[in-house]
């Protein structure tokens, strides 16, 4: 009897995972990783400042989960920019990562493109991340799909 209750509570549960609010957008923000990490920490990407393949961790320190509201605008090279405003959990993330990695490089991913590599050169603890260029119109549309611009009420 126990066994059919167990099955059956499992039943019920397993179709509240499916209803998941899907994503739009991909945001990763990964931090500068040890050359020496092995591969099943750290993965190379070629930096952009220095030309040179760095070792990133292959775990993102902050996604799209992390994210409260964005404003986008055009920048100087026909891409677009956007400022990230993260919520309570990303702020208290970028806030550790500014204080425990200062002079290492964050590498920001969206929608699976490397866009940026930011230093951190002060502490960030306003929860906010700015991305010069390198988004697309059809980047800034699905980002108004999950997330509203700041200054916007909650979407629900």
């Amino acid at each position: 009897m126990k066994i059919l209750g167990a099955t059956v509570l499992c039943l019920l549960c397993a179709p509240v995972a499916g209803f998941a609010k899907q994503r739009h957008c991909t945001l990763r923000v990964h931090a500068q990783a040890n050359p020496r990490d092995t591969e099943v920490f750290a993965a190379s990407v070629r930096a952009q400042v220095s030309g040179k393949e760095v070792a990133i961790e292959k775990m993102p320190w902050i996604s799209e989960r992390d994210v409260m509201a964005f404003s986008a605008y055009p920048a100087r090279d026909g891409t677009c920019g956007v400022l990230i405003q993260l919520d309570e959990h990303g702020s208290v993330v970028l806030d550790t990562l500014s204080v425990e990695r200062r002079g290492g490089f964050l590498f920001v991913f969206i929608n699976g493109r490397f866009i940026t590599e930011l230093q951190i050169d002060k502490r960030v603890s306003d929860g906010k991340i700015y991305i010069p260029s390198g988004l697309t119109a059809a980047d800034i549309d699905l980002m108004k799909k999950d997330w509203r611009l700041i200054g916007e009420r909650k979407k629900r």
